[in-house]
């Protein structure tokens, strides 16, 4: 690597013209201007000198030093390299400069290190380019140094070395310090009084946003719990018909938050129809199961689960038989749940209502209970196959999630805004589901638990459960813009699927539970030892079996759907906050018929790589979001790994501006004059003769009244003939520029009912003489102009 001296031009790059050395090839800064050591020369290219960067051996043609490797360098050259030891933003990272010095080079004075340090922090300081990082995220340390960035570490502690270790000399203790004390410590230091304009945090609660400048950006929203808890995904995903013409039982499974006694209603109700409809598939499949089928996709990737095969009638002299009023009740129960949806009970009364009591229910649901777990079975059920398969096909055709509730009627019940699958499990019995919310104490009841219908008809591999976990990123909220993730992975059980044991180990595929367990010894062995795949891995399976083309065209598109229609209910609940973006983490599972169903949304996924997948797909994903938020801002035709730009919110249009068309309607408003200023000060005993003779007439106290001439006739009138009545006076007093004016002062005195009795009747008289005096009222203080 070469430097050409400043402002020349060279093969392979440009020389800087800021009055320090440029590389030639990468153009970047040695700091240090430092000639050949004695005996040495420089490579002339072009005519052009040029100098050696401290990475590259002097080779043939190159100095007179040829074929010498570094430590055999002459120690004057080894302290000028040393001293111009940074070819630094693109050639190579930081740690690739504390890694790359020879340990006889790093006796160097400490002096040349803060120098270095300085020049490097001072360059990042004006590009405005500080970060901190809360936590353990050595990729996005890592991307951002390569990018030029600077660190500012907090609770930062300098590293001790440790007293078996320490050399006795002072000489010993500076070469130790010199290992230990690396140039990011210097850089940290040096920036501890700045600002940092990147914070990087795994919990949002650990930085106030509210606290930030408009130009720090954060890795985090406010107020995402519409989303990124389970009972806000609940809540906010039933509105979803408000925002988008779309259905949310057609990609999230219905669930209610057992918080009140309403949710806790819906959910029985739910929960005993499904009952219904569980015991019409039952009929229907039973049915079936005598007739031989062509294998289908799930018998092909390994499905084995025992929870479809039914009992044939020869067994049934070992069971109980449950007579076929049985079937008729479910029929029932489905018939009024399929007129509610068209609003046939509208007109109807309760008396005349399809609907089953309360005893009905209940022993048709322990009736259920014995027919699923094999215990019984119904005698002459083929006589209500017919009826059986018409309700479903309706049922179907108004529910799309028929298919994934299955015959069990399992649901998996949650903490309503925990994470990492913690005290999550999984029931088939409503008294259990109820129990367990109802032994909770009172204050811990709100909002702790929901309860979601477990797919029961989930897409197998080597008949293996798994989930997709999905990352997407949003970089603003208003308009909302949402970057997706072309590369995902797979997680797998360690456990065979089956519906006959509802162990969590075998219905999670969180990696914070499987990473505990041990892979089942009668698992396919061609499932990875690690438990994950990654999506490209999965479409090679896929192709194999020649549903190769379904990724491209149902689940990856289905996915993306799901998250789009998510976040645009979200969008009206989140702060908004801009320079922030934020990484989420959605978690799907496939149908038998390959559609996605979201389950959840992770804010902070976990980046720990615990597996090589993780390893490489999670890095990957850190870059690329420093790729999408950073270098972005920059040139907005960079590379941005594999995101794609899902949506992006169009710009709301006003509508055009109608100024030729616009007038006003309505009737004119006189605006009154300035009333005369409160009274404060009374003095009832004070004389008539105390009253300054008036100078100004006072305006009109009366806005309805349209304003007259001054009535000079009618108050002299008053004033001469009526002095009972004392007028108002309002002194004027001559002032300044900056003078002042007294306050007015009125004085009264009493008017007896006689006197005011004669005033009226004067003043009703003289209304007659002229028209313009109504608007004086015959008590009204009055001037005289």
């Amino acid at each position: 690597m070469l430097f050409g001296r400043p402002g020349t031009v060279g093969p392979g790059g440009v020389g800087r013209s800021d009055g320090l050395p440029g590389c030639v090839r990468c153009r970047s800064i040695c700091p240090v201007e430092f000639k050949p050591p004695s005996g040495m020369r420089w490579l002339r290219v072009d005519g052009e000198v040029k100098h050696r960067c401290l990475r590259s051996r002097p080779g043939p043609g190159h100095s007179q030093g040829v074929g010498r490797e570094k430590g055999n360098w002459p120690a004057e050259f080894r302290m000028s390299l040393v001293r111009s030891s940074l070819c630094l933003d693109v050639c190579f990272s930081f740690v690739e400069l504390k890694r790359g010095i020879s340990q006889d080079l790093i006796s160097s004075p400490k002096l040349d290190k803060y120098k270095i340090a300085r020049q490097l922090t001072d360059k990042a300081i004006k590009e405005k380019k500080i970060f901190s990082i809360y936590g353990h995220s050595p990729v996005i340390r890592a991307s951002l140094r390569r990018k030029g960035w600077v660190e500012k570490r907090f609770h930062f502690l300098p590293k001790v070395v440790p007293k078996n270790k320490r050399a006795e000399g002072k000489e010993s203790q500076e070469v130790a310090l010199g290992k230990t004390d690396d140039i990011h410590d210097v850089m940290s230091r040096l920036v501890k009084n700045e600002t940092p304009h990147f914070l990087w945090t795994i919990k949002r609660d650990i930085i106030d946003y509210h606290s930030l400048s408009c130009d720090q950006m954060l890795n985090h929203y406010g107020k995402t719990a519409s989303f990124t808890t389970k009972i806000g995904l609940c809540v906010s995903l039933r509105s979803l018909p408000w925002y988008v013409q779309a259905n949310p039982d057609c990609f999230f499974p219905r669930c209610y938050g057992l918080c009140t006694e309403s949710e806790k209603r819906e959910f029985l109700d739910d929960f005993r129809r499904t009952v219904a409809s569980s015991i019409l598939k039952w009929v229907v499949s039973h049915q079936n199961c005598s007739r031989s089928s062509p294998k289908g996709w799930r018998e092909e990737a390994g499905d084995r689960d025992s929870s479809n095969k039914q009992v044939p009638e020869s067994t049934g002299s070992r069971l109980t038989g449950l007579s076929g009023q049985l079937v008729d009740i479910a029929c029932r129960a489905c018939e009024a749940y399929l007129g509610r949806l068209e609003h046939e009970d509208i007109d109807l009364s309760e008396d005349a209502a399809k609907d089953l009591t309360e005893d009905e229910w209940k022993d048709l649901t322990q009736q259920y209970y014995r027919l699923i777990h094999g215990e019984a079975f119904i005698s002459n059920s083929r006589n209500y196959f017919s009826q059986c398969q018409a309700l479903l096909k309706k049922i179907t055709s108004v529910n799309p999630q028929t298919e994934i509730d299955g015959l069990r009627n399992i649901w998996i019940v949650k903490p309503a805004a925990k994470s990492r699958g913690r005290d999550i499990v999984c029931l088939n019995h409503v008294e259990e589901i109820l129990e367990l919310v109802a032994t909770d104490p009172p204050p811990a009841k709100g909002n702790k638990w929901v309860v979601q219908k477990y797919i029961e008809t989930p897409l197998l591999i080597y008949d293996t459960k798994f989930d997709i976990r999905q990352w997407f990123l949003v970089t603003d909220w208003n308009p909302l813009t949402i970057w997706f993730y072309k590369e995902s992975y797979l997680r797998f059980s360690t456990q065979r699927f089956s519906l006959d044991n509802l162990d969590s180990a075998i219905h999670l595929c969180n990696n914070s539970i499987q990473k505990h367990l041990k892979n089942d010894e009668d698992r396919s062995p061609l499932l990875p030892g690690h438990n994950m795949w990654t999506s490209t891995e999965f479409q090679e399976y896929l192709q194999k079996r020649g549903r190769g083309a379904v990724w491209g065209s149902v689940i990856y598109p289905s996915m993306k759907r799901a998250i789009t229609n998510t976040m645009k209910v979200a969008q009206d609940h989140v702060d908004p906050r801009k320079n922030s973006f934020e990484l989420y983490g959605a978690d799907f599972i496939l149908g038998c018929d390959f559609k996605p169903w979201l389950i959840e949304i992770n804010s902070s996924p976990t980046m720990h790589a615990s597996t090589p997948v993780t390893a490489q797909l999670c890095a990957q994903v850190q870059e690329d979001t420093i790729k999408v938020v950073v270098d972005r801002k920059v040139d907005r035709n960079c590379d941005v790994g594999n995101f794609e730009l899902l949506w992006r919110q169009p710009a709301v249009e006003l509508p055009p501006f109608p100024g030729s068309d616009l007038f006003v309607e309505g009737v004119g408003v006189w605006k009154a004059k300035k009333q005369m200023p409160p009274i404060s000060n009374f003095d009832f005993a004070s004389p008539l003769l105390d009253i300054h003779p008036p100078r100004e007439r006072c305006p009109p106290a009366m806005p309805h009244l349209a304003p007259g001439p001054p009535q000079m006739a009618l108050q002299q009138d008053l004033k001469l003939k009526d002095e009972k009545v004392p007028p108002c006076t309002l002194p004027v007093a001559a002032t300044g520029s900056f003078g002042k004016i007294e306050p007015p002062t009125c004085t009264f005195q009493h008017l007896d009912n006689k006197a005011l009795s004669s005033a009226l009747a004067r003043a009703e008289s003289d209304k007659h003489l002229d028209p313009n005096l109504l608007n004086v009222h015959p008590l009204r203080p009055s001037f005289q102009a």
